[in-house]
């Protein structure tokens, strides 16, 4: 049996991942390309700290539960594809990026926020539930959501930055869960994808090849299994 994850640490490595990409990078590196359709590296920086914000406001949120969602059934409302919310949000977060004097001031807001945030996860009650976004989570499954998104926001600021780290384990086995959720017991992964090109093409970032398609199987139409 796969000893349990804490949430907790993993989050923390997941944004201290994510400190490692940008930490160090000047005005004219946040500027590089991601894999976000229109977004520079300071506006997915934008779009990460809004989570972090989220993160502490949830956490200062209990709720009496029962759940409604958990770190998987989460997920399926985020489905494939552009839509016009999905539009609107990615304009707003460009917007609101370059609000800022220089892109850098995006980094010493992140680098304030993500500890804070780890703070109030790793003192938040493991059995307690709390509310976000219209739902209701158990506090260990609204830290796996928050690090999935995380990991795979890592690998989309990463695309014009080869030399930055990628994910950490304990994060990176988060949210390959979370996609091993999303799949089913019975599909099984190629066997050559390693976990980071699982997440890419898990998430529509990488298209998936056409060995892809003939081991996966009818289970290749399911993916990408969110966007």
């Amino acid at each position: 049996m796969m000893t349990p994850i804490p949430q907790h640490e993993a989050l923390a490595e997941a944004y201290q991942g994510i400190t490692a990409v940008v930490g160090d990078l000047d005005d004219h590196d946040l500027q590089r390309p991601t894999r976000c359709h229109g977004w520079l590296v300071a506006d997915l920086l934008f779009h990460v700290l809004c989570d972090a914000q989220r993160a502490l406001v949830a956490l200062a949120s209990p709720a009496a539960g029962p759940p409604d969602v958990d770190d998987v059934t989460y997920w399926r409302a985020f489905t494939p594809g552009g839509n016009d919310d999905g539009a609107r949000h990615a304009w707003w977060a460009r917007r609101s990026a370059v609000a800022f004097d220089r892109p850098s001031g995006l980094v010493r807001l992140w680098c304030e926020t993500a500890p804070a945030a780890v703070r109030a996860a790793t003192a938040a009650d493991p059995s307690g539930h709390v509310t976000t976004q219209g739902h209701v989570l158990r506090v260990p499954d609204l830290l796996a959501t928050l690090s999935t998104e995380a990991v795979v926001h890592h690998l989309d600021l990463v695309l014009d930055l080869p030399a930055a780290p990628r994910p950490g384990p304990l994060a990176t086995r988060v949210a390959v869960t979370t996609m091993d959720g999303l799949l089913s017991d019975e599909a099984v992964r190629p066997a050559g994808w390693d976990d980071h090109e699982y997440l890419l093409k898990a998430t529509g970032r990488l298209p998936l090849s056409d060995r892809d398609r003939l081991e996966l199987g009818e289970v290749a139409g399911w993916f990408p299994l969110f966007g």
